[in-house]
């Protein structure tokens, strides 16, 4: 094969690899991020240590409720007991109040529609 033909080949193969449609994960990852940023930050930032209004939710899956360090918890949040996982996580995406009474999460009540819980509980597993 000569040399330009080989190039040409390699060229081709590199412009379809940078053109390539995301893949499913991706796209997910890329929803959930939408539905977080349209539902979350206004007062959460999803960078380790970025804590704003609300503390930041960089790792939140598997963390004890109330502690991360540099963010004033109210009381009710840092009592509850609870360790974050994607069931109580997506529960009080829909209902703070009802998962954690007496929470500081005014004026947010919650999110009714389980897809879009569920986009940003996604979302939120992969910030570790």
């Amino acid at each position: 094969m000569q040399r330009s033909a080989l190039r040409a080949i390699v060229f081709s193969s590199i412009s379809m690899l940078a053109f390539a449609p995301a893949s499913a994960e991706q796209e997910m990852n890329d929803d959930g991020k939408v539905a977080f940023n349209n539902s979350c930050r206004t007062c959460h930032s999803f960078k380790e240590g970025d804590n704003r209004l609300g503390p930041t939710l960089h790792g939140i899956i598997g963390r004890k409720a109330g502690s991360v360090e540099g963010y004033q918890f109210s009381s009710a949040m840092s009592g509850s007991g609870i360790t974050w996982d994607e069931n109580n996580l997506d529960q009080f995406i829909e209902n703070p109040d009802k998962v954690v009474h007496g929470n500081a999460m005014k004026p947010y009540g919650g999110i009714a529609d389980a897809a879009e819980r569920q986009k940003i509980v996604s979302y939120l597993k992969t910030l570790k």
